[in-house]
């Protein structure tokens, strides 16, 4: 038997819409990345971009356990010797940008290369309820029924 290698032309891409309210970030990161890499398919092929484009909505309301939210900090360089910034979970998720905390978590389990941007462009995180994509007809997954200790209570 031979071993199946994927081409870009033959890949069929679902779109998928998850609703992060209530959910933890980090179990909720690594079911989204698994979906964009493509590995819950049978067809995966670690060289092509065989993934889904994944919708997420209710960003703003996505769950950190512990003291995450207070004691996690992410950091940037602004490009001047010594001037890194740093905020908290609390700090980005009551701010401008909601979101950024799930992107990143994500962003995190992909691998980085050229082909792991390609399949972060297939992401889109939206911090309220509503999206552009209905066109897509996107397919709703519950991931809170997938196991009980995806939710938490805010």
């Amino acid at each position: 038997m031979k071993t199946f290698s994927a081409k870009p032309a033959e890949v069929t891409k679902k779109w998928v819409l998850i609703d992060a309210k209530g959910l933890v970030v980090g179990r909720l990161a690594t079911i989204v990345a698994m979906r964009l890499r493509g590995k819950h398919l049978p067809t995966y092929t670690p060289h092509v971009d065989c993934g889904d484009n994944v919708i997420i909505i209710n960003a703003q309301h996505a769950v950190l356990t512990g003291r995450k939210r207070e004691q996690k900090t992410y950091y940037k360089h602004t490009g001047y010797v010594g001037h890194v910034k740093e905020r908290t979970a609390r700090q980005i998720l009551e701010g401008k940008h909601p979101e950024r905390v799930l992107e990143k978590a994500v962003e995190r389990m992909i691998p980085r290369g050229p082909l792991g941007r390609v399949q972060m462009g297939n992401l889109r995180v939206y911090g309220g309820a509503d999206h552009p994509h209905e066109a897509q007809t996107p397919e709703k997954i519950d991931i809170a029924k997938l196991n009980r200790k995806n939710t938490r209570a805010a």
